[in-house]
């Protein structure tokens, strides 16, 4: 990861590659939304593609599901957001001339000069309009004071049906979580799942964000990948498989640490356990996903767990922590588990009148399920963190290298034609290998400088057909992140692409060494 890049860098290189673009450019954008292009969207779709493959297909407890944008009002009345769902905006006490308004917390954050996120982020209304006054903090651009904070709903309002009034009003979703409770009864039964058991989904969620920034970090339409895993309340310290894991270590930024602007340790699972910091089967799915992220190819160093503050936890949640990434910009959320107790469970029961209880075969009782775990992501910001840990400016090279993980590179394969007589044969290896895997064909400028541009977006592997294909049925295939390249049968890329891609072979195992001249 070149750590020099900024945001706009990466929001430009994005642009400039074909990865994400700001929607409607034409008409001079709009804020807070963008558009995946050819590249942004292969990579995205890999990454919900992994994801599913791994948290849902893999698993004999979770199933999936797929909810409605627009649910009735009373979801969100009964979840809490119509009253709660609000961050604290800024406003400037001259709404006439000046009128500048902004998120209070990203004020105070970008005012004062900090990165870290605990000084800037997540403060009350209290303590917002304590640091304003101590601070002596005016409006930026007319220099008068400021309005106390007030509350910001972040639910985009719409209507349904040809009336428009009170009864025909209607939201966006701002999260995907609350259709898997709606529609829980209903996947219990009919997917014959007992206790404990997941239900998954990935979908749009839409939020009417204060201040969007930092490219696509903080957007007003985003696309989350989030599971609900319930379990018998009396049964949330009984997970089978934690044990294998108590050794791991992960990087924890307690909320004692926070409070007393320390930093993160590295600390066992075992020790998050013994700490009580959280219960068995939060804390497993916590490790699920940390190591998720470093099997894709994010390091370690640069991932860490940070426990909410009791100030700041959701009104929903009994414990919470953030996997956070050291984006250039600052440690910053990418994952968020909470352990949502039975609150959301109980509020459907209570709004609804339904009963949503299930029969627990092993205590031969009715019981309400206990969300022990939610392990919740936006694609979009893991999507913006595995760019960054891949982006390289290769020195030695002269060019860009973007080391994304083979499951996750956008283009899979990239085959070239040595020179332009040898395009039949090069195009009868990519007509027969593009029915597999994403393969790029460039039959155009050097061989070096068509490494540079698959490096660039991130191919892991190229396939060069030369004049000896032809005569020995044969071919190269180079390496991204060595460079080296091996000589292979053409009849046999089948077998070894898969393996290469999937990371169970060396390219050195699979042919025989090619000398490249430097």
């Amino acid at each position: 990861m070149t750590k020099q890049l900024s945001i706009e860098d990466m929001a430009s290189f994005c642009k400039r590659k074909g990865f994400v673009y700001p929607t409607s450019e034409i008409y001079g954008g709009f804020a807070g939304f963008f558009d995946y292009g050819p590249l942004g969207v292969e990579l995205k779709n890999n990454i919900k593609r992994h994801w599913w493959k791994t948290f849902i297909h893999s698993r004999e407890d979770m199933v999936g599901m797929d909810g409605a944008i627009i649910a009735h009002p009373k979801v969100w009345e009964a979840s809490g957001h119509t009253d709660c769902f609000a961050d604290l905006v800024l406003k400037c006490e001259d709404k006439e001339k000046c009128g500048f308004e902004t998120r209070a917390d990203h004020f105070i954050q970008d005012t004062l000069t900090t990165k870290d996120f605990s000084l800037g982020e997540n403060l009350g209304a209290e303590e917002i309009n304590k640091i304003i006054q101590e601070k002596k903090l005016n409006c930026p651009q007319c220099k008068k004071k400021f309005q106390k904070v007030q509350n910001f709903n972040l639910m985009f309002e719409t209507q349904v049906g040809p009336k428009q009034n009170n009864k025909s009003k209607a939201y966006l979703r701002p999260e995907t979580a609350q259709l898997i409770f709606t529609n829980f009864k209903l996947i219990h039964e009919h997917a014959r799942l007992n206790l404990p058991f997941g239900i998954g989904q990935i979908g749009k969620a839409f939020r009417n964000e204060i201040s969007p920034r930092d490219f696509l970090f903080r957007t007003r339409e985003f696309e989350q990948m989030e599971i609900e895993f319930f379990v018998h309340p009396d049964h949330i310290n009984d997970c089978p498989w934690i044990e294998e894991m108590l050794s791991y270590e992960m990087q924890v930024l307690t909320a004692e640490a926070q409070e007393k602007k320390g930093t993160h340790t590295l600390m066992k699972v075992e020790e998050l356990l013994d700490q009580k910091f959280t219960t068995s089967w939060h804390t497993y799915w916590l490790v699920l996903f940390h190591r998720w992220f470093v099997h894709l190819g994010i390091d370690q160093k640069h991932l860490r767990l940070r426990e909410h503050r009791k100030s700041e936890l959701a009104h929903y949640a009994g414990a919470c922590f953030d996997i956070e990434y050291q984006f250039p910009f600052g440690w910053k959320e990418i994952h968020g588990n909470a352990d949502r107790t039975q609150f959301d469970m109980n509020q459907h029961l209570k709004v609804s009148g339904k009963d949503i209880s299930v029969y627990d075969e092993q205590t031969k009782g009715k019981v309400i399920p206990y969300v022990a775990a939610e392990p919740s992501q936006g694609v979009d910001r893991a999507f913006l963190a595995f760019l960054f840990e891949a982006y390289e400016e290769n020195t030695e090279r002269g060019n860009i290298v973007l080391h994304l993980h083979p499951q996750l590179a956008p283009v899979q394969v990239g085959i070239f034609p040595l020179v332009n007589k040898l395009q039949d044969k090069a195009k009868e290896v990519y007509n027969q290998l593009k029915t597999e895997w994403v393969c790029q064909y460039d039959k155009s400028g050097s061989i070096g400088r068509r490494y540079a541009r698959a490096d660039e977006i991130g191919i892991p592997f190229c396939i060069t057909i030369d004049f000896d294909s032809l005569e020995k049925k044969d071919c190269t295939i180079r390496d991204r992140e060595s460079t080296k390249q091996v000589r292979v049968a053409l009849s046999s890329l089948p077998q070894i692409l898969p393996a290469l891609l999937h990371k169970e072979k060396l390219l050195e195992k699979v042919g025989k060494p090619v000398e490249v001249t430097p």
